[in-house]
């Protein structure tokens, strides 16, 4: 029998109080924004300032890195503060390839922001492992991936990419917002960091805006230390009660999402054999383009968000959710609440997404009511 804990042990134990002198069972709240210095000006406590640390903060960190099995892991106040960060700590001239299925923001924020750094990008399907070997440059110096990607659930192989990147002295950095370590680890297929949203799955409540990254004990050491001070320096940190959100939330990460892939899977096969729908994108239907890929990288589920498309333009498309009774109809993803939107018209100008396309996010409801609500609003 293997000493190896499970997750569900490691997420409890990682989240819970340390040398807390009053025996309390639960996590306190630090909400200090700033911490007392001894007389001959030390900090006892090794606290200064909130932007700095916080004690919330450094027990959240310390269990994302323990269980992703990461050297480090640093919270934000957002994933897009995640990811500006990983950007920043890029230089002018650099060239970063990104896929050409990602989150709508990570390509607005590259085109519009970064692009006055002089910093370029090149946009490639990274299902395709030819295109990604055929956009490395001479100053490609990151290559991002997002698997399953956002909204078309198309699967990378991380371990394959992660060898591109460091054969031609590039970063690999992998979103793994849909999966959590749950059901995808990056930084053991080679990522040298993975960056979350930990607003979705890890909050699980839609009550949390915060965001993190984990780097592998491969990550060159002068790369970590230069993400740590673009956090300090940037100040888009998490609040004490945004941590402390999120720690808790932790605890009980496995158990919603194996209810939530369970319901996305049914939800899936459901709309696989309906005649109305005429696509279904969800890597665990056996006949997605890398579904073997997707067994391999995730082989317990490939989460609880998949897309279907339905009727021929945006107009039909959104008839058919708004007669939707149990999915709100709102933005985001991960809560234990069901959520449904027309992508394209959230997406707007810089949008790739197919106009019929609309995006689940799968709740922990029972799936029998789900799938009666889909089936009425099919009709």
């Amino acid at each position: 029998m293997t000493n190896k804990k499970h997750f569900e042990t490691v997420a409890i134990q990682t989240t819970e109080p340390n040398q807390d002198e009053t025996g309390s069972v639960a996590n306190a709240i630090y909400p200090s924004t700033t911490f007392k210095r001894e007389d001959d000006g030390s900090f006892k406590s090794g606290f200064i300032y909130s932007r700095k640390h916080n004690p919330n903060r450094k027990l959240l960190e310390s269990a994302l890195a323990t269980i992703e099995s990461g050297k480090r892991a640093f919270a934000f106040a957002s994933g897009m503060a995640a990811i500006n960060t990983v950007l920043q700590s890029l230089q002018a001239g650099d060239h970063v390839i990104v896929p050409d299925d990602a989150y709508y923001e990570l390509r607005r924020t590259l085109g519009e922001l970064f692009s006055h750094w002089n910093l370029s990008h090149t946009q490639v399907d990274m299902t395709d492992l030819a295109q990604v070997n055929a956009a490395v440059q001479d100053n490609t110096r990151l290559i991002w991936i997002e698997s399953p990607s956002n909204p078309l659930l198309k699967v990378s192989d991380i371990k394959a990419i992660a060898d591109i990147a460091h054969r031609n002295g590039a970063l690999c950095v992998v979103d793994n917002t849909w999966c959590t370590p749950v059901l995808q680890q990056p930084l053991n297929l080679g990522a040298d960091a993975v960056m979350y949203s930990t607003t979705k799955y890890f909050g699980g409540h839609s009550d949390s805006l915060s965001g993190a990254l984990v780097v592998s004990d491969s990550a060159p050491q002068s790369w970590v230390e230069q993400l740590a001070n673009i956090q300090n320096l940037s100040g888009a940190v998490p609040s004490a009660f945004d941590c402390w959100l999120i720690t808790r939330g932790i605890k009980t990460m496995k158990l919603r999402m194996q209810q939530q892939v369970k319901n996305a899977q049914k939800l899936a096969r459901f709309f696989a054999e309906h005649q109305v729908v005429q696509q279904v994108h969800y890597p665990d239907l056996p006949n997605h383009p890398q579904h073997e890929l997707a067994q391999k990288q995730m082989p317990d589920g490939c989460g609880a968000m998949l897309s279907i498309q339905v009727g021929e333009d945006q107009a039909e498309s959104m008839q058919v959710i708004a007669r939707l009774k149990l999915f709100t109809k709102a933005t985001s993803l991960g809560g234990v609440e069901s959520l449904v939107e027309h992508r394209r018209s959230v997406e707007g100008a810089v949008s790739n997404t197919p106009k019929n396309l609309i995006r689940i996010s799968v709740g922990i409801e029972h799936i029998d009511d789900l799938i009666t609500d889909w089936e009425n609003a099919l009709k």
